[in-house]
């Protein structure tokens, strides 16, 4: 069967599981009629399971979800409006009046729960309100993400090593080291940074974030992509020293024991480097530069990926692995699925190599025969690498809307460009 007589086919399922399950799960279910906001902990069924707390990252997320939507030209106008009533919210309880920045969490009311603040959730602070701003015209977009993006740059930015702190306090002095992050920065933080300052030129086209989006860039490859793999290494010091990767107190994935063992230093997550692979082709386009220079990183990227990443005889993404050498942890989350689907098409309309169309073809069945909850319409979170079902939860603190309706969003886009 040739390539687009296949991606006719991946089309179809995409396009019937956005516009029939994913995105009629998300306009029925997650607003807080009470006090506004997100409720983002959902049961298997998607039915509210009485936790109330409200992570700044996950009402950040919704609010790009239901923006992008709108700027996918789906829907009448319900999905902004959706994303109008959580940037409402996130306005009057997250920012801090006293020092500035979002808080991390709160309760359901909007009362500040933990007052610290992360350079992760800023980042996503800026990447969701420039989408909004960009999907409604409400100034109020534009202006709360360059505010944003000011207090990283006045009281989060290292200006001796480069990059940003990503643990710190109420009051943006670092926090301790070792599990609570003080010590610390990440692929994962910069990487989403840039694909924040990238949403923020889109929506300003001011000069300043062009060039701080390139800076970040080439942060990444200078001091987080392995010189000789170019693949992310997850974790370093603050002066750019590689570290075993350990969990943080203030954790953003899912229940994970903070306690647990670091991972060694070989090893890295194919989730993140095809994801920060597609990113950085999305920030190539905005930012109008020559994607030629990156072509052999991005090959190596989408290479791993597809050679040690996919699991060729069961389906799907595995987590993490060394940078040379078979999976190390095999379990299969959601997001590495949602990426890869991503990633892999973008790998084929750069390099037109079908066996990018194999791996897509592979993780795109894991995905559509196991990992979407049909009946109910969200992804369920997590595998073992016999794809046994471990979570079964279809929201949490931490897993929301944000991967898989970006993935299906982003997936159809690049079929129907493939296919035109």
């Amino acid at each position: 069967m040739s390539v687009l007589d296949r991606c006719e086919k991946f089309l179809e399922e995409v396009q019937n599981h956005l516009r029939d399950e994913l995105l009629p799960f998300w306009l029925t279910r997650g607003v807080d009629k009470e006090y506004g906001g997100f409720l983002t902990y959902l049961d298997r069924n998607g039915n509210p399971t009485g936790e109330t707390v409200k992570t700044h990252l996950c009402q950040t997320r919704c609010i790009y979800t239901y923006s992008s939507i709108h700027r996918a030209h789906i829907g009448q106008g319900e999905f902004l409006n959706i994303a109008k009533q959580g940037v409402d919210f996130v306005l009057d309880n997250f920012w801090d009046d006293k020092h500035g920045g979002w808080f991390w969490t709160a309760q359901q009311d909007g009362t500040p729960l933990n007052m610290s603040k992360l350079t992760y959730g800023h980042s996503f602070a800026i990447y969701s309100l420039s989408e909004y701003g960009m999907a409604s015209g409400d100034p109020r977009g534009v202006e709360w993400a360059v505010k944003t993006y000011e207090m990283l740059q006045t009281l989060a930015a290292d200006n001796c090593h480069g990059g940003y702190y990503e643990f710190l306090e109420q009051d943006w002095s670092k926090k301790k080291p070792g599990k609570y992050g003080g010590d610390r920065k990440s692929f994962d933080v910069h990487m989403h940074l840039m694909e924040a300052f990238t949403n923020l030129y889109e929506a300003t086209g001011a000069r300043i974030y062009r060039e701080k989006t390139i800076e970040i860039i080439d942060l990444i490859f200078q001091r987080i992509m392995h010189p000789d793999f170019s693949l992310g290494i997850a974790q370093f010091a603050i002066d750019w020293t590689p570290l075993r990767q350990i969990l943080f107190a203030d954790v953003w994935g899912s229940d994970r024991d903070v306690e647990e063992e670091a991972r060694p230093l070989d090893n890295t997550s194919y989730g993140h480097n095809v994801e920060f692979a597609w990113l950085l082709l999305h920030s190539i386009k905005i930012l109008d530069i020559d994607v030629e220079k990156y072509k052999p990183a991005l090959k190596k990227i989408f290479d791993h990926g597809a050679k040690y990443g996919v699991d060729w005889k069961n389906g799907g993404v595995y987590c993490e692995g060394p940078f040379d050498g078979p999976a190390r942890e095999r379990n299969k989350e959601f997001w590495q699925q949602a990426e890869c689907l991503v990633g892999m098409l973008d790998a084929y309309l750069l390099f037109k190599d079908e066996k990018y169309i194999d791996a897509y073809e592979n993780v795109h069945r894991f995905t559509m025969d196991k990992v979407i909850n049909h009946k109910v319409g969200e992804w369920f979170p997590l595998f073992d690498e016999n794809n046994n079902l471990l979570w079964d939860y279809m929201g949490h603190a931490w897993k929301i809307n944000y991967h898989t309706v970006r993935s299906m969003i982003q997936s159809e886009a690049r079929l129907l460009k493939i296919l035109s």
